[in-house]
C-alpha cells in the first residue's frame, strides 16, 4: 500500500511541477514570422528581444488557463491529502484520504486533458491554416507529460485504497 502511495505521490510532485513550468512559461507555441522565429505561451508572446503580454481576451486562452490552474489545485490539494494518507494523520476521519487524492488526481488529469485538447484543436485549426512553419514547443510538451503523470497517481493512490479496503486473508489457502 505504501509503495502505491509513494509512487503516486512522486508522480503527483513531478506532475505538479511540470504543470506549474508549462503553465507558467512561454514555449507552448513557436512560429516562424517575416523570416524570425517568434512564440507564444497562454500569458505572453515574444518576438526577437521583447515578449508582450496578450492584450486580447480569446476564448480558448482563458479556457486553457483556467482549466490550467484548476488543474495545479486540484493536483496540490491532492498532495496534501496524500501526504497526511501516508503518515496517517488522524484529522479528517470522516473520509478516505487516500480515495480522496486519488480523485483529486484523476480531476487533476482530467482539467489538464482539457486545456490541452481546447489549446490543440484551435491552435491546429488556427496556425495550421495561417502559417506554414509552426510547432508545438516544449511548455506544451510538459502539460501532456503532466496529463500522464497525473492519470498514474491516481491509479496508484485507487490502488493503494483497493489494498487497504479489501486486504488479503492471510488464513486463507
Amino acid at each position: 500500500m505504501y509503495s502505491f502511495m509513494g509512487g503516486g505521490l512522486f508522480c503527483a510532485g513531478v506532475g505538479n511541477i511540470l504543470l506549474i513550468v508549462s503553465t507558467a512559461t512561454d514555449y507552448w507555441m513557436q512560429y516562424r514570422h517575416s523570416s524570425s522565429y517568434m512564440h507564444q505561451g497562454l500569458w505572453r508572446y515574444c518576438v526577437p528581444g521583447k515578449c508582450m503580454t496578450h492584450t486580447d481576451s480569446i476564448a480558448y486562452w482563458d479556457a486553457t488557463r483556467a482549466f490550467m490552474i484548476l488543474s495545479l489545485l486540484a493536483c496540490f490539494i491532492g498532495i496534501v491529502i496524500g501526504i497526511m494518507a501516508f503518515i496517517h494523520y488522524s484529522s479528517f476521519d470522516g473520509f478516505d484520504k487516500t480515495f480522496a487524492a486519488g480523485i483529486l488526481f484523476f480531476i487533476s488529469c482530467f482539467f489538464v486533458l482539457l486545456a490541452m485538447a481546447v489549446y490543440t484543436g484551435v491552435t491546429v485549426n488556427y496556425y495550421g491554416k495561417r502559417y506554414g512553419s509552426w510547432r508545438f514547443s516544449w511548455s506544451y510538451i510538459m502539460g501532456w507529460v503532466a496529463v500522464v503523470l497525473t492519470f498514474f497517481s491516481g491509479i496508484f493512490f485507487m490502488c493503494a485504497y483497493r489494498m487497504h479496503e479489501c486486504p488479503r486473508n492471510s488464513n486463507s489457502r
